[in-house]
């Protein structure tokens, strides 16, 4: 079936920087730092970075990072939990942005 994101254009993604290489340079340079090993390990990033791919919804990023994950030595258990996480904490955004809707309805319901 065909979709619209192609997991082999993921292998692509260095190509981004073909018309601004310095750009990328830099961008890619801190995408390295940030993921490196420093006050928290390459395998907590990488279930961080997970959860958040689920959060914004890049396919791309989600098969990469369920990828690091498991080289980084996570499981399942793990990932399923994360992704716990970041349901929870997206569904409560949503949420707490009722206050807004509730403000201006009782405003405007005068």
């Amino acid at each position: 079936m065909d979709t619209y994101y192609d997991p082999a254009d993921l292998a692509k993604f260095g190509d981004i920087g073909k018309d601004a290489p310095g750009l990328a340079d830099k961008f890619f340079s801190y995408y390295g730092a940030v993921f490196a090993e420093g006050a928290l390990t390459e395998r907590e990033k990488a279930l961080i970075a997970l959860a958040v791919a689920h959060a914004v919804q890049c396919p791309y990023c989600i098969d990469a990072y369920t990828a690091g994950c498991l080289e980084k030595g996570s499981n399942l258990e793990e990932m399923t939990e994360a992704l716990h996480v970041v349901a929870a904490i997206r569904g409560g955004a949503s949420l707490v942005h009722g206050v807004q809707m509730r403000k201006i309805a009782e405003k405007l319901s005068l």
